[in-house]
């Protein structure tokens, strides 16, 4: 869908008119180091809220917008990937709506017609294991079939209704004394996208490399599940990951990038180093994952795949800033072309 907004201006970052199958976008949106690029000052800047937020044992004040920034956000950009819905369902156990269940339903009332939010799937349905009071322990609901339709799934529509672009299954990374056969991850994979609805563009991010494997992605492409395409901590590069599933795309309609974090360097330095995500930290983006993802945008685009690009602070400080400079190399790219 287009619009009057559908214009491209890199310097006011404006990216939505980059390419009719190019949707760029942010993992998360309320920033406030983005007022002056995404954000009109006048507007949000005397409504900042402060939160404290620990992370790796250190203490960060975070600068947060309120939820109707997100109607100037879709000036921007053409997808929205929320988070905060991988902490916990939108329904708890008794079928009351949770603290997510409302904010999701803030969020919707700013949305327009032509916006498009991808959802993270809760942990308590992607992850082998939670992290509890005790420490990490097995999740009997991993994969549950039921609990993501009717606890998620299902409000996650209501709520939403046509701005409900996605899903993305972000399963942990699993050490090497933990990690199951690619066969069993397969089956078990199998089992799950076989019970729940259809009809929503499906994504699964796999952060152990070992499950990158034919048998995963055999059942993925029998699903038309998307390989969530990742540069992050511990996976090997974008275009490696690519390779690795024979540089197809297993949902035929649309791919995720999401450019998460340098490579080699964990979550917790990667946010000390970004944080408050107002500029570029020197070093901290790597030209190759632009580059990378500027291929994959293009082949992407050249079968017919929408490509709904992912930019996340902690790949380089400021996620306004990096999609600014791989839109550019987009466009060289095409250029040369």
């Amino acid at each position: 869908m287009t619009s009057a907004l559908d214009d491209l201006d890199l310097e006011r970052f404006r990216f939505r008119g980059l390419h009719p199958a190019v949707w760029m976008g942010t993992a998360s949106d309320r920033y406030a180091g983005w007022l002056g690029q995404i954000y009109t000052p006048e507007r949000f800047a005397r409504r900042v809220t402060r939160r404290a937020h620990t992370v790796g044992g250190k203490k960060f004040t975070e600068e947060v917008l309120p939820v109707e920034s997100v109607s100037e956000y879709f000036e921007h950009f053409r997808v929205l990937e929320i988070d905060y819905t991988f902490y916990r369902p939108l329904l708890d156990g008794s079928g009351n709506p949770t603290s997510n269940y409302h904010t999701l339903g803030a969020y919707a009332r700013h949305l327009s017609p032509s916006a498009s939010v991808i959802l993270k799937a809760p942990q308590e349905v992607t992850a082998r294991k939670i992290r509890r009071a005790s420490g990490f322990e097995a999740n009997p609901a991993y994969l549950d079939a039921a609990l993501f339709e009717h606890r998620f799934h299902g409000p996650a529509t209501e709520i939403l209704g046509s701005c409900f672009g996605g899903v993305i299954f972000e399963q942990e990374y699993q050490k090497k004394d933990e990690r199951q056969e690619p066969e069993i991850v397969a089956q078990e994979l199998d089992r799950f996208f076989e019970s729940i609805p259809r009809g929503v563009g499906y994504h699964v991010e796999l952060r152990t490399e070992a499950y990158l494997a034919l048998p995963v992605f055999e059942v993925l492409e029998r699903h038309g599940v998307g390989q969530v395409l990742s540069h992050w901590t511990w996976l090997p590069p974008l275009r490696k990951q690519f390779a690795l599933a024979g540089e197809r795309f297993l949902n035929p309609s649309q791919c995720v990038l999401r450019l998460m974090t340098p490579r080699n360097v964990r979550y917790e330095d990667a946010y000390a180093l970004a944080h408050p995500f107002d500029r570029l930290v020197e070093g901290m983006m790597d030209p190759t994952m632009v580059r990378d993802a500027a291929c994959l945008m293009h082949t992407a685009a050249d079968r017919g795949v929408r490509a709904n690009v992912i930019v996340n602070n902690r790949s380089g400080g400021n996620a306004p800033l990096i999609s600014q400079a791989l839109a550019r190399e987009f466009l060289s790219a095409m250029d040369v072309a």
